[in-house]
């Protein structure tokens, strides 16, 4: 499952990212990687921004990357 289909206010793990190395650096820098547990605040109709909260912080990443990160849920 992608984070896109992840349902606002759910939680999961992320299992992994198919990107390339500047993907995988981005989403690093902003706390996203293999393992961490991230929740999903809101997200936009026809691929607008989806927010999450990883930890204490919220961030929002474009449709596109959220698409490609995979989540198991949690809970």
């Amino acid at each position: 499952m992608t984070l896109t289909e992840l349902k606002p206010g759910d939680e999961g793990i992320v299992m992994g990212i198919s990107g390339g190395r500047g993907m995988m650096r981005k989403l690093e820098s902003l706390g996203i990687r293999i393992g961490v547990k991230i929740k999903k605040i809101s997200s936009q109709l026809m691929g607008g921004p989806v927010i999450v909260q990883v930890g204490n912080t919220r961030v929002a990443i474009g449709y596109g990357m959220a698409h490609r990160i995979l989540i198991r849920p949690v809970g």
